[in-house]
């Protein structure tokens, strides 16, 4: 059973004198319609708690999801970005990532929150962050870290329920794709939809064969 998170992390980052912390996940990267997003949360050190519950939000049911949404959101400034399928198709699914997460930096910035003072604490092993910016900052990549650190966990969940939403409003127009469940993933539905209707301006037309 995949360990619950906590700021073990974060506090050993804070105690060797990082002034502030943002932890980064993405959701929706081997989707095949909807945009990739990127959440974002910004973190300074005193904080010895974090939402009861909290979770990868792969990990936690979509009821649980929507409650520690608002938490997360009470608990520390958090942004989420986007890429649309149309700029996947044109840029690749990594340069996207990297270009939603910095829309979601910019969002934190223009909140106040002091981006560029900030270390990044990056889920997975791959530091596709600091090609898409300007002013590349010092990034700390975690396999699991949003299972393992809080400040990750509270990304995943705002970039997952923000997601959600998006797909369950596209799919009022484009019911026969199954949206509302399957989210944009290969299901089979929605596979099936694509053979049948066809595609969308949301799909990425590059990854259907």
């Amino acid at each position: 059973m995949p360990a619950e998170p906590t700021l073990a992390v974060e506090q050993e980052m804070f105690a060797s004198g990082i002034p502030l912390i943002i932890g980064i996940d993405e959701v929706g990267r081997g989707a095949m319609a909807g945009p990739v997003m990127v959440g974002v949360c910004a973190l300074g050190p005193g904080v010895n708690s974090f939402p009861q519950g909290l979770r990868d939000s792969k990990l936690v049911s979509e009821k649980k999801r929507l409650a520690l949404f608002p938490e997360v959101q009470q608990w520390a400034p958090t942004a989420v970005g986007e890429a649309s399928a149309g700029e996947i198709d044109e840029l690749g699914i990594t340069a996207c990532l990297g270009l939603a997460a910095r829309r979601a930096l910019i969002e934190l910035h223009e909140a106040g929150v002091q981006v560029g003072t900030a270390t990044v604490l990056l889920d997975g092993s791959h530091n596709w962050l600091n090609p898409a910016l300007a002013q590349p900052l010092p990034v700390v990549t975690r396999v699991k870290a949003d299972q393992d650190c809080a400040v990750v966990s509270a990304a995943s969940i705002v970039a997952k329920v923000t997601r959600d939403r998006l797909m369950m409003e596209l799919d009022s127009t484009h019911p026969e794709y199954g949206w509302a469940s399957n989210k944009g993933y290969g299901a089979a539905v929605h596979m099936d939809a694509i053979k049948t209707v066809g595609l969308t301006p949301h799909h990425r037309a590059s990854w259907v064969k």
